[in-house]
């Protein structure tokens, strides 16, 4: 039989019950390993994070017309020379940009020396005074050449409802789904436009965030609670004593 044993200092009296202190001790290394664990996935995260803003300020790399992989070009500056394919305009919706509601403009640019396109985000266009019909927008013609960010789109999203295909307003940018309806062979990157085309389209495109700050958030929750679990062991087990107690 495991006892109570019971110290006391002064008008206090503590309580040691080894089975909640058990309880106790075990909570609180838990605490504390999820902590650990969740710096570890921060630290994981900001030489991402290094890594990514490192490339985004490196050398611009040319996007050449052969099927590459997508992490030899992810987060860096590229430039393609080719021609705009504005028949395959799709506009993904729900984007907004200073509280207003748009687009953006994504359309296949056909690199020069073969049959391969790559997607090209041109930028955020807003719905104007109805959605019965999409706004127009102004391509360039002939052969140019592009600047922009290399970024590579999530393969699965999460959806509501799945969009149908086939026409031009979509919900989600998914590579899979545009190659299936359109047909066209396409790079497994999407270029975020810099180069201004002097089409109406606004680029203010967002710093690709890894986390980090969220893990060190949950991280900062996990060593709290660790914390907690200590004081509110000792708050339950410590009481003042009453006149009287202990006396012989």
């Amino acid at each position: 039989m495991i006892r109570t044993s019971e110290f006391r200092c002064g008008a206090w009296q503590f309580s040691f019950r080894p089975g909640l202190a058990l309880c106790a001790l075990a909570a609180m290394a838990a605490a504390i390993l999820l902590g650990n664990w969740q710096t570890r996935r921060a630290e994981q995260k900001l030489a991402l994070q290094q890594r990514t803003d490192s490339l985004a300020q490196g050398p611009v790399l040319s996007l050449p017309s052969t099927r590459v992989a997508a992490s030899d070009y992810a987060y860096s500056r590229v430039a393609v020379h080719g021609a705009f394919a504005p028949q395959y305009t799709v506009f993904v919706d729900n984007r907004v940009l200073g509280g207003t509601a748009g687009y953006h403009v994504v359309t296949p640019f056909r690199i020069r020396g073969g049959d391969t396109y790559v997607l090209v985000n041109r930028g955020w266009i807003g719905v104007g005074q109805t959605r019965a019909r999409l706004p127009p927008i102004r391509t360039p013609a002939g052969d140019l050449v592009l600047e922009g960010l290399a970024v590579v789109p999530p393969k699965r999203v999460y959806e509501l409802e799945t969009d149908p295909g086939g026409g031009p307003l979509v919900q989600n940018l998914v590579l899979a789904r545009i190659e299936e309806n359109s047909g066209l062979a396409l790079q497994p990157i999407v270029i975020q436009q810099t180069s201004d085309t002097r089409d109406g389209l606004v680029r203010q495109w967002q710093r690709p965030d890894q986390g980090v700050d969220v893990h060190r958030a949950y991280a900062l929750q996990w060593y709290a609670m660790g914390v907690l679990i200590v004081i509110l062991y000792f708050v339950l087990n410590l009481r003042r004593c009453r006149v009287g107690d202990g006396a012989g």
